[in-house]
């Protein structure tokens, strides 16, 4: 078996607003015109977040948008959706999120073998400084890269 991802959607914000500590591959819990949706890529990571409600790890505000072909039980775009993770998972994030400062936040949603799964990272804020901080490593880096290309 092949170890075949098909990218459906990235946080792209996660990176530049966050230190990602730890990532964790999940399991999701959709309903039939959530997965038909999510292959033709109509889902947003945006305002979307990782919580513990009833011993379950939730993925909360993770739009995907309405089954286009869908008729009237067609599910709710912002519907909590349930993350399939094994209990010792769900503990130690849970524990971890609990510490000052620190989130669980979705990183991307993918198709893996047929199944949906999301990445989760235990995310700790960036401040200010440090955000300017990685813009000016990553222009020094491509400065470099432009200057060895010239040469």
């Amino acid at each position: 078996m092949t170890d075949a991802r098909k990218i459906v959607t990235k946080n792209r914000k996660a990176t530049h607003e966050y230190h990602i500590e730890e990532r964790v591959e999940a399991g999701l819990a959709l309903r039939g015109t959530e997965v038909k949706a999510l292959r033709h890529g109509k889902a947003n990571l945006q305002e979307a977040f990782c919580a513990l409600e009833g011993g379950e790890m939730k993925l909360l505000r993770c739009h995907i948008a309405p089954y286009e072909f869908g008729n009237r039980q067609n599910h709710d775009p912002l519907r909590p959706r349930t993350l399939l993770m094994h209990r010792r998972e769900i503990d130690r994030f849970a524990k971890l999120s609990q510490q000052k400062g620190y989130t669980i936040i979705p990183l991307s949603i993918y198709f893996k073998g047929g199944r949906a799964k999301v990445e989760i990272g235990l995310a700790k804020g960036k401040k200010l400084y440090d955000k300017r901080q990685d813009i000016a490593e990553r222009e020094t880096k491509r400065r470099m890269d432009r200057l060895s290309k010239v040469r």
